[in-house]
């Protein structure tokens, strides 16, 4: 299993009907993306206060590498980054392997 997350920070710009949007069209990728099993999104809630702007996160859950590297270049994938590319100030991305 792989997981791909995201941390994202918006512009001031971002609307919350903006993020309505753009979360609809993230938790929509496992209905149409073979291989992709799960995405959860969360808002920063840490009394820490170390989150440097990022906002929000999105953790993907894929079956393995392979299926993300279909994902990566998929066209729902593409159509998702129309919305989402306009609205981010920043992101970083991990992916990383879940052992067995």
């Amino acid at each position: 299993m792989l997981r791909h997350l995201l941390c994202m920070k918006f512009k001031p710009s971002t609307t919350s009907a903006d993020l309505i949007v753009l979360r609809r069209a993230f938790q929509a990728l496992p209905g149409q993306i073979a291989g992709c099993l799960s995405v959860e999104w969360g808002d920063n809630s840490s009394p820490e206060q170390l989150n440097k702007g990022f906002s929000t996160a999105v953790l993907m859950t894929f079956l393995d590498a392979t299926a993300r590297d279909v994902y990566l270049p998929h066209p729902d994938h593409e159509a998702l980054k129309t919305v989402l590319v306009p609205l981010l100030d920043d992101i970083v991305v991990l992916d990383y392997e879940v052992p067995d």
